[in-house]
């Protein structure tokens, strides 16, 4: 009607039309600024005692944690960590990297590399997570290069606790493989090795009994952790005490259990 004042509509509170600001990436110098604020003399030994070289700034796992939270995924920047050559960077780098944007190439490269004992399972965790890891897994078993067998094993052991798809034989062919060499293989290759025994034991009742039994025929095995206190779990032990504990859960299987978690890769 003519005279009649229209009300204005209500205005919107700011925050509810303001988009949040994406947070800015981390920079590789910020990262290393990082790492090298949160080492420590103590943590560099301890880690050296684990067999890891310099360069490193000796940076507790705890804090790396907090440091992939703030990051999450950056694979350009998992890069330029690992090219660093820094113990630490390198940890960093295994913990933010796309299993799905990592290249044949760069595998392999990392699965190569000289690592500390503590952390040679981690290019394996990243393999398995990616598409290349049935290739990689076998690529690397025929591998020359120690170093890339080791991440080989880790890599089947990964795959038998959280890939359900993969075929029985790749298990059963590892299993009889390590009874028969495993105790003519370098040290740190026995050692993931007996891991792999274990990880084929916990991934269905039938694979519980085959390892178990590789194990008591294999015996005792005798890794040189250097000078820690770590020690090598009895396999057949081992495989019958996840059981128990996975079974107690609910779960039918230690492997079944394993699959509900997050990688060990980002959660250790």
């Amino acid at each position: 009607m003519p005279g009649t004042k229209t009300k204005a509509a209500p205005k919107k509170a700011a925050t509810a039309t303001r988009a949040k600001a994406p947070a800015a990436r981390m920079t590789l110098a910020e990262a290393m600024a990082a790492l090298e604020r949160a080492g420590s003399a103590q943590t560099r030994k301890t880690y050296a005692r684990h067999g890891a070289k310099q360069p490193m700034f000796g940076v507790s796992f705890a804090v790396l944690s907090g440091l992939v939270k703030r990051i999450r995924v950056d694979h350009e920047l998992a890069l330029r960590l690992w090219d660093t050559g820094n113990f630490d960077a390198r940890n960093l780098a295994l913990k933010i990297a796309d299993p799905a944007a990592m290249s044949p190439g760069d595998l392999d490269r990392w699965a190569g590399a000289d690592q500390a004992r503590m952390c040679e399972g981690y290019v394996a965790m990243l393999a398995a997570e990616g598409p290349y890891a049935h290739a990689k897994a076998r690529q690397w078993l025929a591998s020359s290069n120690e170093g890339q067998r080791c991440a080989g094993w880790n890599t089947l052991s990964q795959l038998a606790q959280r890939d359900a798809s993969a075929p029985d034989s790749m298990f059963s062919d590892a299993l009889a493989r390590i009874e028969k060499t495993i105790h003519s293989a370098p040290n740190s290759e026995r050692g993931a090795m007996n891991a792999a025994v274990i990880a084929i034991g916990c991934r269905s009742a039938a694979f519980r009994k085959a390892a178990a039994a590789a194990a008591k025929r294999i015996g005792n095995v005798e890794v040189d952790h250097g000078d820690t206190s770590c020690k090598t779990p009895d396999a057949a032990q081992y495989i019958e005490k996840t059981w128990g504990y996975s079974t107690s859960k609910g779960f039918e299987s230690p492997a079944a259990l394993e699959r509900t978690r997050k990688s060990p890769r980002t959660r250790c």
